[in-house]
C-alpha cells in the first residue's frame, strides 16, 4: 500500500492533475495555465506549481528578460503519469455513464 499512498500524496487535491494535463500539451506561462483551468486562483496555482516542481513532475525555467519570463513544462517523470491520467479519464467517463443511467 505504501507506493499507492505515495502516489496519492503527490497528486492529492483538486488542481494537480489539471495542471499536469495543461502542461502535457506544451510549455506554458503562468497566466496561460491559469486561464485554462477554470476556478483556480493565482495563489493556489503558484502553490501547486511549486509542489509539482518539488516532486520533479514539472520544470520551471526563468529567462533573463525584462520583465522576467517564466515557463513551465512537464518533465519526463511527469509524462510517466500520462497512462495513469488517461486511465482515470476513462474510468471517470464510464462511471459518469453508469450514474446517469440510474
Amino acid at each position: 500500500m505504501l507506493p499507492i499512498w505515495d502516489a496519492l500524496e503527490i497528486l492529492k487535491g483538486k488542481w494537480k492533475v489539471p495542471v499536469i494535463v495543461s502542461l502535457s500539451f506544451g510549455k506554458k506561462r503562468f497566466r496561460q495555465i491559469g486561464n485554462e483551468i477554470t476556478g483556480i486562483t493565482d495563489r493556489v496555482l503558484a502553490k501547486q506549481l511549486k509542489e509539482l516542481e518539488f516532486n520533479h513532475l514539472i520544470k520551471r525555467t526563468e529567462y533573463d528578460t525584462f520583465p522576467p519570463t517564466v515557463e513551465y513544462e512537464i518533465t519526463e517523470h511527469g509524462r510517466s503519469l500520462e497512462k495513469v491520467i488517461m486511465s482515470l479519464k476513462d474510468w471517470g467517463l464510464s462511471h459518469r455513464e453508469k450514474i446517469k443511467k440510474r
